[in-house]
């Protein structure tokens, strides 16, 4: 028999309001090693800040859909021992890293937002505009609705740079199934971490 389980909490969506999240954890006569999150970032940021001096050992981790940076920000404002080793699981490749579609995606932000900062969010838009611009190219002049979705659906092991093929079908309309790790540090840097 084993000693996990798994716990669900709750908290008021559209709010960061985690108290009742916080009291369903208190109540636990099993100690909770890890929490992963599928809250905003303000929501995310609350619990970790009102959790992390009870439960100093607790990993805690987040869905991309947090807002990576919009996370890393607002646990920064909390403090450096906030944000040290907050983990998100993200969708694209670290930003930080040098794989050809990383590369290709900071050099067109640097031309079209100069200044701005490479982030996770924008560059999994990127990756889905590089997707949709492919299909859109396959489907030639003549395009229409219908066409659009044939092509797309017919993607296979496309590369933009990833490190893993991409590719749709009829009943497959995620792209890629990869995850990559990420963690903060101190400083609300990500920095790569190895999931498998």
């Amino acid at each position: 028999m084993s000693d996990s389980f798994i716990l669900r909490l709750n908290y008021a969506r559209n709010t960061v309001d985690v108290d009742n999240a916080i009291n369903q954890l208190r109540i636990q006569r099993v100690p909770i090693k890890a929490v992963v999150m599928a809250a905003v970032y303000r929501a995310a940021a609350r619990f970790i800040e009102k959790t992390h001096d009870l439960y100093p050992d607790m990993i805690y981790t987040n869905v991309s859909g947090v807002g990576g940076t919009a996370l890393a920000n607002e646990l920064l404002l909390l403090g450096p021992r906030y944000a040290n080793g907050a983990i998100v699981t993200q969708v694209v490749p670290a930003v930080s890293g040098y794989s050809s579609a990383v590369l290709d995606y900071k050099n067109a932000l640097a031309k079209y937002f100069p200044g701005e900062a490479p982030d996770y969010v924008s560059f999994e838009g990127f990756i889905s505009a590089n997707i949709l611009i492919q299909a859109l190219k396959r489907t030639g002049p003549q395009l229409d609705t219908e066409k659009l979705i044939d092509v797309l659906e017919s993607m296979r092991d496309l590369d933009l740079g990833l490190g893993v093929p991409l590719g749709f079908g009829r009943a497959e309309h995620q792209a890629s199934h990869k995850i990559w790790g990420t963690a903060l540090d101190e400083s609300g840097k990500y920095q790569a971490i190895e999931l498998e």
